[in-house]
């Protein structure tokens, strides 16, 4: 992407956890953070953060930098601090997910260089079911402290910021470990990603203006028809669907962080129509903003 459409930077304790802002690890499940920000991910990067997808279930689509995969649970990606990535994952999908400040991981390197594979550690995608047998017993051991680390976040015993922290670096030498067994990246056409990219960046500028989908075509130079075949072959997702996940995202957000009433918040996102707004989130929440705010009342 070029300096006009800069990749953003999401800090994950700021826009979704508050509770977690200053941490050095977050955990969350996939489906919770999938509910939130959408099945569609655009291209972004944690700054000071690496991070660990791990789908347990479901296929997704990923991209780490220009290289994609499409895998099925179970399975994992990493991304460094420094690497554009985006992902797209099925309805059904579910996992966990775990971001980790940078100085943490440079430790466990530092304390075992072998542990690194280069001198920079890259982004990698990872099958866990095509794994040679004698590499089972260490993803099982992934699998199993992933489990730990969620009862333990879910809990409040004594001792738990040295639980989570012990948990996090065992769970990060397991995957620096199997990431010397990457999979190959599937071909992709550069300038549909392209496309695909540069769709989802003006996205982010035009949401609240609700442009039409010609409005987008015309501004990337390309068909309507052309924009939604890029759409549904990168992400599987029409293009109206990606537009209409930014919006809810950002409704959520509103909802989850802010005091405003369904009917402000209704009015910041551009509507006009407040019984509109709240149709048009009960058909892409299956449930109305009131009843989103009391059920993930937790995190604000």
């Amino acid at each position: 992407m070029n300096d006009r459409y800069p990749i953003p930077n999401i800090n994950i304790g700021q826009v979704y956890d508050q509770r977690y802002s200053d941490s050095e690890v977050h955990y969350d499940k996939l489906g919770n953070l999938a509910g939130f920000f959408g099945r569609n991910m655009p291209v972004h990067r944690h700054d000071r953060f690496f991070q660990v997808h791990y789908v347990k279930s479901g296929t997704v689509r990923v991209y780490l930098d220009d290289q994609q995969y499409v895998e099925s649970g179970p399975m994992f990606f990493l991304t460094p601090p420094t690497i554009p990535h985006s992902f797209v994952t099925e309805a059904d999908s579910d996992g966990h997910v775990l971001t980790v400040r940078q100085q943490l991981i440079w430790q466990l390197i530092e304390s075992d260089p072998g542990l690194a594979l280069g001198p920079q550690l890259p982004a990698a995608c990872v099958a866990l079911d095509h794994l040679k047998p004698e590499q089972q017993s260490e993803s099982r051991r992934l699998a199993f402290l992933f489990e730990e680390l969620r009862g333990e976040m879910n809990g409040g015993a004594a001792g738990h910021s040295a639980a989570v922290l012990s948990l996090t670096r065992l769970i990060m030498v397991s995957v620096l470990r199997l990431c010397a067994n990457p999979l190959e990246a599937t071909p992709t056409r550069r300038e549909d990603l392209q496309i695909f990219h540069r769709f989802n960046a003006l996205i982010e500028e035009h949401y609240l203006e609700h442009w039409a989908l010609g409005c987008y075509a015309q501004a990337i130079g390309v068909t309507e028809a052309r924009l939604n075949d890029v759409c549904r072959r990168i992400a599987d997702l029409p293009s109206k669907r990606l537009v209409f996940e930014r919006v809810m995202q950002e409704a959520k957000r509103l909802l989850l962080f802010t005091g405003s009433s369904a009917n402000e918040i209704c009015y910041l996102l551009g509507f006009r129509d407040p019984a509109y707004f709240n149709r048009f989130f009960q058909r892409n929440a299956q449930m109305t903003p009131g009843e989103y705010r009391l059920r993930h009342s937790g995190f604000r």
